[in-house]
């Protein structure tokens, strides 16, 4: 679950040091401990560190100052700042400068655990979004649908595009969940008919769904990176029903033709 992730502790409490360490590394994630901020600077400028832990008082300087330098040296390190002595003021700046969370000590084992999983989970999910974020032109989120939105049968849709076109394309989770989606198979029509297969999905154990068409209409571009799109998919961005297009039609030129 760690998957060498690592952890840099910085509390002049060796205690505190000691207790961090045993918990954490117990998880399998990566620790170092060290007692000052300029010695977590400095580690900070020489090694890839993927959470920081830090009091706020510290012998030598405040521990503020090494969150914002932190933030500055590491931009992608989330950054924990824990305290005997909480103040307001100390909170308010330390949100501010961007830390992930602010604690106060004494704290339980386990929740030491869960801020460190969460802190991870957190980065996962940026991580994987910025993945998905290459193929965002060829996906939208159900939640940023509006009620022109046309549902069909098999997860299909059908949505207007403000040029007069129509997409069409069918829901990620909805097979993901139901079985192994192995791959997208686009018919090659130059139009497509309501009722009518328009693409095949490929599943686990040799399964074929045909995908049709909630309207007709003639074909005027067509997702080339169907597949490639749905590889970055993982399990995780599923909370999310994802919709990928596969064509947008122009229904007012077959009607045209017609």
């Amino acid at each position: 679950m760690a998957d060498g992730k690592r952890i840099l502790v910085v509390d002049d409490d060796p205690v505190v040091g000691l207790s961090c360490k045993r918990i954490l590394g117990a998880e399998g994630y990566i620790v170092n401990t060290v007692t000052k901020g300029e010695d977590a600077l400095k580690m900070l400028g020489s090694e890839e560190i993927d959470l920081l832990i830090s009091d706020i008082r510290l012998p030598d300087i405040y521990g503020i100052e090494v969150l914002g330098e932190a933030r500055t040296i590491q931009p992608r390190t989330d950054v924990v700042m824990i305290t005997g002595y909480p103040t307001l003021e100390d909170a308010k700046e330390a949100i501010r400068l961007g830390a992930f969370e602010f604690l106060e000590k004494p704290f339980t084992p386990d929740f030491m655990r869960k801020v460190a999983h969460k802190a991870f989970d957190k980065r996962g999910w940026i991580l994987r979004k910025a993945f998905i974020d290459q193929f965002k032109q060829y996906i939208t989120p159900a939640s940023e649908l509006d009620n022109s939105t046309i549902y069909y049968k098999d997860g299909t849709w059908a949505r207007p595009l403000n040029d007069g076109r129509w997409e069409l394309g069918f829901d990620v989770r909805q097979w993901y969940l139901s079985g192994q989606l192995l791959y997208v198979d686009m018919i090659e029509k130059p139009a497509v008919s309501s009722g009518e297969p328009f693409a095949r999905i490929l599943l686990g154990e040799g399964k074929i769904i045909e995908l049709k068409a909630p309207m007709s209409g003639s074909v005027h571009e067509k997702n080339d990176r169907v597949n490639e799109t749905l590889c970055s998919f993982v399990s995780e961005c599923l909370s999310e029903n994802w919709l990928v297009w596969l064509l947008r039609v122009n229904p007012k030129v077959m009607a045209e033709q017609g």
